[in-house]
């Protein structure tokens, strides 16, 4: 006989052992349940073979019922809460049914009404109980195999849906990974169990539980997070403490991240450094990003740099009726469309290359496409880089942002974000004063369509830096780890604030609908809640250790000294614009001096001017007077050149 012959035939056998189990069952539940109602009386019903006959007839009603539920197509070995719910029907069912056929042959006349209702719960427990107990039998062997194989003990952190599945999946004589207890955020759970995993203690009592677990012979080699709502405060001192206890520290990814879904075996990642400076996810209204995205036409300009291509990826998820991808870099541009037209899901994706300092290229992709949404992402970032080339970060930054704008006007756009940088507050670079004169037109270009209804909203989000984006320090000091050091860091009291590019781009698009509708924050700048600033230096050993390396002996930390442009300490508010609440998760509110929008767009084209025609000092001269705050190198405020539309024409703040 074939195996799978073979296969078929144990598989039909079992099927039928169970059947017969659940008939045999079902007679048993009609006499223990007349037992428990009647006693020894019972007995006097089989000489008139009304016992005999009730029990036939009971079984009778129970076998059509548990064949049209298919109970013995079960595999007990997984019997589970579904399989509870089958039972429930199937004993529902067959207590109806036979109360029923009961009244039509004898009016209940021979049996107790209230034996029906026990034989409802013994009929339940004979049908599940045998199915739970064969469970936990087959789990229990399955594992003391795996307590006795050479699998990792490991402690988790987290006593939550998670950690069961964790614990789960390493039940199988080959896992890797072996639970040995538990520690929880929230100390109510300690004292309880999770399939017989004790919860040990609260995270605050690690090395109590680590003592514990040495004196019973199971000393955990791996701390693992399931819990994903703890933030990267916590997240450090379980770093720290898994270092000092000998311990090496991972977390299981979020189930949504599994490509493979859910299988024998959870992955286990190592920390990131996005893990110990991240925070816990906000709840953002999703329904209101629905709103303003799904079936509009959405452009994004820099859509294959860090932050236009999250934010591509986020907007895609909301089904637009089309994607305008704008990008000066092929290569980008090629990638960031590769992937989304890789997605299922993927709304229609134009992939357009061109520059936002081109205003013949950006007007025909905005006459062409019309989009209801634009998110100006595009912008030269690095400041050493726009230092070395002030007038090149001028014409992209400034003017670039002057063109798109006004395209949106021109257009028709309903809205219009701008994405901005804490290097903007007090600048002391070309990028962030270039970056704060982008921010001041939009602003300006805001509170002049609130004099005109149907006017162009202009929305402007000021935030940190971004972890693991281009250019940014952690990928830098990734590469200096790779090449055996040193790790280079300017100066040892630099802080910056970080956050994770999909938190930043989740806020984003928060800020964009909670702006757009509020009409009451025209001419506001939405600054993203960025937590502590965090100190390079920190980071930088926080990394080595992250690479299994001890800072200072097996990998060096020098200091350079700030380059030109460079601060110490960045901020994300002006002295002068005290951030303000907006009710929102994660969105703070600021309000910058206003200036006048047509004197600044001719500010503006002055500056074009000069930059196209390599007179850096002058555009330099220029840059000063809008942005007065500007102080390079040192150099105190010069007067502003432009009033200010708010105040009737005082100085600057």
């Amino acid at each position: 006989m074939s195996s799978r012959g073979l296969g078929m035939k144990l598989k039909l056998s079992r099927a039928y052992i169970a059947f017969a189990h659940d008939v045999v069952m079902a007679a048993s539940s009609f006499l223990a349940s007349l037992y428990l109602r009647l006693g020894d009386a019972m007995w006097s019903m089989w000489s008139n073979g009304d016992l005999l006959v009730g029990t036939a007839l009971f079984v009778a009603v129970a076998i059509p019922v548990f064949l049209s539920l298919r109970l013995y197509r079960g595999v007990w070995r997984y019997a589970s809460t579904n399989d509870m719910a089958g039972l429930l029907r199937a004993s529902t069912l067959t207590i109806l049914v036979f109360t029923v056929v009961l009244f039509l042959v004898n009016r209940l006349e021979t049996v107790p009404r209230s034996v029906l209702i026990i034989n409802w719960f013994v009929l339940l427990t004979l049908l599940g109980g045998p199915r739970f107990f064969y469970r936990s039998l087959k789990d229990r062997r399955q594992a003391q195999r795996a307590f006795n194989s050479e699998a990792i003990p490991a402690l988790l952190v987290g006593a939550g849906d998670e950690a069961e599945l964790f614990i789960r999946a390493t039940r199988s004589a080959d896992a890797e990974y072996r639970a040995v207890g538990l520690v929880s955020e929230r100390g109510a759970r300690v004292g309880r169990n999770i399939h017989g995993i004790d919860v040990l203690g609260s995270i605050d009592e690690l090395d109590a539980v680590v003592e514990q677990l040495k004196g019973r012979g199971q000393a955990p080699q791996r701390l693992i997070i399931t819990d994903h709502r703890l933030d990267g405060a916590i997240v450090r001192e379980l770093f720290d403490a898994a270092d000092r206890l000998g311990m090496v520290l991972g977390r299981i990814p979020r189930l949504t991240d599994l490509k493979d879904g859910l299988g024998d075996e959870i992955p286990i990642r190592p920390i990131a450094v996005e893990d110990l400076l991240g925070r816990p996810q906000q709840a953002l209204d999703r329904s209101g990003l629905e709103e303003l995205i799904r079936g509009r036409r959405v452009m994004v300009t820099g859509a294959g740099g860090s932050i236009g291509s999250e934010l591509v990826r986020q907007i895609a998820a909301f089904a637009p009726e089309r994607l305008v991808l704008f990008e000066a870099c092929e290569f980008n541009l090629y990638s960031i469309d590769q992937e989304l037209s890789a997605r299922p899901d993927a709304p229609q994706v134009i992939p357009l290359l061109g520059d936002v300092r081109d205003a013949g290229r950006v007007g025909q992709a905005m006459a062409e496409h019309r989009p209801d949404l634009v998110f100006h992402a595009a912008a030269l970032k690095h400041v050493p880089m726009v230092e070395h080339n002030p007038e090149e970060g001028l014409l992209t930054n400034a003017v670039g942002t002057r063109i798109v704008a006004d395209a949106c006007i021109e257009a028709g756009t309903a809205l219009m974000v701008q994405i901005s940088t804490d290097k903007a507050v007090n600048p002391t670079n070309v990028m962030g004063a270039s970056k704060r004169v982008a921010e001041m037109y939009a602003q300006a270009l805001d509170l002049a369509a609130g004099q005109r209804p149907g006017g162009t909203r202009f929305v402007t989000v000021r935030f940190g830096n971004v972890l693991g984006s281009t250019g940014s320090v952690v990928p830098l000091f990734q590469r200096q780890l790779a090449t055996g050091g040193p790790i280079t860091v300017t100066h040892p009291d630099m802080t910056r604030y970080f956050m994770t590019v999909r938190e930043a781009v989740e806020l984003v698009l928060h800020a964009s609908q909670f702006g757009a509708r509020n009409a009451d924050y025209r001419g506001k700048i939405f600054v993203l809640d960025m937590g502590e600033p965090v100190r390079i230096v920190d980071l930088a050993r926080q990394m080595i250790r992250l690479a299994g390396l001890r800072p200072d002996r097996d990998i060096a930390i020098t200091f350079t000294g700030l380059r030109p442009g460079e601060k110490l300490f960045e901020e994300i508010f002006h002295g002068a614009e005290p951030p303000v609440a907006t009710g929102q998760p994660g969105l703070l509110v600021a309000t910058p001096r206003a200036v006048d929008a047509e004197a600044l767009g001719r500010a503006i084209d002055e500056l074009r001017q000069s930059c196209r025609s390599r007179q850096v000092e002058m555009a330099l001269g220029i840059l000063r007077r809008l942005v007065p705050e500007y102080k390079p190198n040192g150099q105190a405020p010069v007067a502003p050149a432009l009033a200010d539309a708010s105040s009737g024409g005082d100085e600057a703040r």
